[in-house]
């Protein structure tokens, strides 16, 4: 059997936590920010948690299933 190639998008973009979970970086902080309030800039910034239904899915891409 060949060995199952890891997804470079994904591996850009996700990244494990200790405890096993994936964390994940919000959207709609790379550009356009002039009409976005300062206070949604700010929550764009914390890193989130992929939910528990997509992570099967980022698993596979990231070849650890």
């Amino acid at each position: 059997m060949p060995k199952i190639k890891t997804n470079s998008g994904a591996k850009k973009r996700f990244a494990l936590t200790g405890t096993g979970k994936i964390k994940r970086k919000h959207a709609f902080k790379s550009h356009i920010l002039t009409k976005k309030t300062l206070k949604q800039k700010r929550n764009l910034t914390h890193t989130g948690v992929v939910a528990t239904v997509d992570q099967n899915n980022v698993k596979s891409l990231l070849g650890l299933r």
